[in-house]
């Protein structure tokens, strides 16, 4: 078994005109709910053997960010080929992980985020379907147990979705 966390970046700021999109920060409310994330993340105990994650500035903020507040290092790949790639790109990389990588956090950019989630979540937690269907919002994070052994056999419907946590429902 495996199990995948799929994190849209947390609020970036649109204060700079003509900053390119690959390189716009944080807004302070995406720092806010950074740190909400990584509470929530310590407090049900997740835990990632591998981070993978786009190599645009929001992308790594909100990681760095996230990562600081928990115990230990994590292994993290930044790749820009995650910057809005679409949601086959994604799969093709995640099904290229080491198998000894049993639980995965990839950091990335909607639509294909949100894609994807959908793409795997054959089943889940019906609250957390509903709310994930609505809206994937910055800082959206869902939590995704795979059956599989091997990351090379990851397809469409294989997912079962635990949980899905918005940054605006979790405390200061």
């Amino acid at each position: 078994m495996k199990r995948l966390y799929l994190l849209r970046h947390a609020k970036s700021s649109w204060d700079q005109p003509g900053i390119d999109d690959f390189d716009r920060p944080l807004a302070p409310r995406g720092v806010r709910a950074a740190k909400r994330l990584a509470r929530r993340i310590a407090e049900r105990g997740d835990r990632f053997d591998f981070v993978l994650c786009s190599a645009a500035r929001r992308t790594k903020d909100t990681w760095k960010r996230i990562a600081k507040r928990l115990d230990g290092e994590t292994p993290v790949a930044y790749a820009r080929e995650l910057y809005l790639n679409g949601d086959d790109g994604l799969m093709t990389r995640l099904r290229g992980l080491d198998d000894a990588f049993g639980s995965v956090l990839l950091v990335a950019h909607n639509p294909d985020i949100a894609w994807l989630a959908a793409r795997l979540c054959g089943d889940g937690e019906a609250e957390a379907l509903r709310l994930m269907g609505t809206k994937y919002p910055t800082g959206g994070l869902a939590a995704i147990r795979l059956d599989l052994a091997h990351w090379a056999d990851l397809r469409d419907g294989i997912g079962y979705l635990e949980s899905f946590d918005v940054p605006r429902a979790l405390p200061d």
